[in-house]
């Protein structure tokens, strides 16, 4: 574990996408960089605690240390998911084979999946849209995030995620052109990157 570090992954395919700037794009990717780089230090801090035997509830440095490691791991992977589910030239074409029958199926229809989505991603505060399967019987339901560690379904496994934070769509729309940034979103979804995340 002391050795272990995480990377940042690299989207070249994120250049160019309809409504979301190369710019703004630049500036999220250092931020996701952040992520990654926190979550390395408190994971090489709290595993030098733990072989100090200093790793303790009753020890505030690494009490509080443990709780924001939730919120730097899923920032760093939730960003993952969000960069890797875009792509330019994707269109607006919608999901198809396997995908759209697994929203038929939980929804009734793919425009309920939708209008529920976008009813989510478009809620005041900041966190993720995110839409999730169960692993116990393949069912798909969207969530809403808070910050990036509260609100996740425990085991569920991402399969749409989109950043909701004003950073994702401030400078290129106004902080309360959400709704504008979801449009713009929609249009680069990579469907065929969230159907391979259906089990």
């Amino acid at each position: 574990m002391a050795d272990k570090k995480y990377t940042p992954k690299t989207f070249p395919h994120l250049k160019g996408l309809k409504g979301i700037s190369d710019g703004l794009l630049e500036t999220h990717l250092k931020l996701y960089e952040g992520y990654v780089n926190r979550t390395n230090k408190l994971t090489e801090t709290l595993f030098g605690l733990a072989k100090e035997k200093q790793a303790a509830g009753s020890n505030p440095a690494y009490a509080e240390m443990s709780r924001r490691m939730g919120f730097e791991y899923n920032g760093m992977v939730l960003h993952e998911y969000y960069f890797s589910n875009l792509k330019s030239g994707a269109g607006d074409a919608g999901p198809g084979g396997k995908l759209k029958a697994a929203l038929e199926a939980s929804f009734t229809s793919y425009d309920i999946w939708l209008a529920d989505f976008k009813a989510i991603a478009t809620m005041p505060g900041v966190g993720w849209a995110i839409t999730y399967q169960n692993p116990e019987n393949g069912w798909l339901s969207n969530h809403w995030v808070t910050l990036h560690e509260e609100g996740n379904p425990a085991g569920f496994k991402p399969v749409l995620v989109m950043d909701a934070w004003e950073h994702a769509f401030v400078p290129d729309y106004k902080a309360n052109e959400r709704a504008k940034y979801v449009d713009a979103y929609f249009s680069n979804i990579d469907w065929a990157t969230v159907e391979s995340r259906l089990k």
